[in-house]
């Protein structure tokens, strides 16, 4: 089969997938398993269509499994033991109600890191109202702070699925993604503050009506804003720390880098963090924490089998070569990290999903990491990120964050989209600036 065909067949592979969840509304895992058959059927001997199939199916399960499980059991915990309110409390006792968007903006960023970012919203959402209500700020404002706090850090580390399973599929080290993605994250939070407050300025939008934050918790009960931060801040410093030792002695023939070897590996990390995250239960009977495990599972089980499918989708693209042809095609042209953020960009704005945008451009674009001049570790990196960004443009209607942010707000679609969908497409040109300046230096 040619080349040109084989890759007519890739990219129609991509507008189907698209088509199939965004206009159909078909599950995003049925789709990635029947464009990934079709495709691999089509293009692919016929003796190697199912290992294909098993093996990106596998790898990525093997690969970020464990770590999605186990991120998600910090998360459900942080939620139902109140530590999430704890941590908001505690922040804005820092800033004070005359910085209670900056505040809201601060807990949105940190605890968004182990809590998937719908999640995140729906737990805070009610904060979000009555910060609103007693600041007079208005709604559409805060709820935009809230949101790109919680998406920044979604779209560009780990533990959130598409970093993960992107940074498997890259050969990316996690910490130097946790440290780099977190930094370029920042910017990306502060645009969309900053877009967002000039886009509500002076349009009489009403600040919310004021509400209870959260009635089945109260100070008392709460659990302290320095047990509520451990389950973060422990696997993030673990994970950080062993990256950094790993820079200084490759070899790890020291004893600081035998101390830290297992603590450090992400699986051991978020294992302590999910220990520590349960020290927060103060029902330490085993069907409590059933409850906890079981609500844990349930959740991670549906990103894990989509991103997985993920993986398999971008087995089957790299088996055609169609990535190598293209690279070649790109050689040259200076393109370099513009690629994986377009591919990453059109996307999420086709079909809605970070994760399944993130995913499938890390698989298309592995193969031309080469040619685009991007196959060092810092090239890997920056690939990596940019795809991230790409992952940000842009939030609407075919994104079920959107809807999240605008129903658990009260504010209505066309208000949402004027603020919030463009606060995203602000937050991922920043982010990709940065991404682009720091390879000016790196590269």
């Amino acid at each position: 089969m040619s080349i040109l065909l084989t890759s007519s067949l890739v990219i129609g592979s991509i507008f189907a997938i698209i088509f199939l969840t965004s206009k159909l509304k078909l599950r995003a895992f049925i789709a990635l398993f029947l464009v990934s058959v079709f495709l691999a059927f089509t293009t692919l001997p016929a003796h190697t269509v199912v290992s294909t199939i098993k093996e990106g199916f596998g790898n990525t399960m093997a690969s970020i499994g464990l770590l999605i499980i186990l991120g998600t059991i910090i998360g459900i915990t942080l939620d139902k033991t109140g530590a999430t309110l704890s941590i908001a409390r505690y922040i804005l006792s820092k800033t004070g109600e005359g910085r209670s968007a900056q505040a809201l903006g601060i807990t949105g960023f940190i605890t968004g890191i182990p809590i998937f970012c719908d999640s995140g919203f729906i737990i805070l959402s009610g904060l979000a109202k009555s910060l609103s209500a007693k600041s007079k700020l208005a709604m559409p404002f805060m709820a935009t702070v809230l949101a790109s706090s919680l998406y920044s850090v979604h779209c560009l580390i780990p533990p959130h699925p598409g970093a993960l399973a992107a940074a498997g599929i890259f050969d990316v080290n996690i910490g130097y993604l946790i440290v780099i993605g977190t930094i370029f994250a920042v910017p990306g939070a502060l645009s969309a503050f900053f877009w967002s407050k000039w886009m509500t300025k002076d349009k009489n939008y009403p600040p919310a009506k004021d509400v209870e934050v959260d009635k089945k918790f109260t100070h008392e009960n709460l659990p302290s804003p320095f047990l509520s931060f451990l389950p973060i801040v422990v696997p993030l410093l673990l994970i950080t720390f062993k990256s950094l030792i790993v820079l200084f002695d490759k070899g790890g023939q020291s004893l600081i880098s035998k101390i830290f070897y297992f603590p450090g590996e992400p699986i051991f990390a978020l294992s302590i963090g999910a220990f520590l995250a349960l020290l927060l239960i103060k029902d330490k009977a085993i069907s409590s924490l059933n409850l906890i495990f079981t609500e844990a599972v349930e959740k991670a089980g549906p990103i894990l089998i989509v991103t997985a499918a993920g993986g398999m989708f971008g087995m089957v693209i790299k088996a055609t070569g169609t990535g190598e042809a293209l690279g070649k095609l790109l050689t040259g042209t200076s393109l370099g990290l513009v690629v994986p953020f377009l591919i990453a960009a059109i996307m999420k704005t086709a079909q809605g999903s970070s994760t399944v945008a993130i995913i499938t451009s890390a698989s298309f674009v592995a193969p031309m990491l080469s040619m685009l001049g991007l196959d060092t570790e810092w090239g890997r990196l920056l690939a990596m990120l940019s795809m991230g960004a790409g992952s940000m443009m842009v939030s609407h209607a075919n994104d079920s964050y959107f809807w999240v942010v605008s129903n658990f707000s009260e504010i209505d679609a066309g208000t949402n989209l004027r603020v919030y969908s463009s606060s995203t497409f602000v937050m991922a040109a920043a982010v990709f600036a940065c991404v682009w300046i720091t390879a000016i230096f790196v590269l």
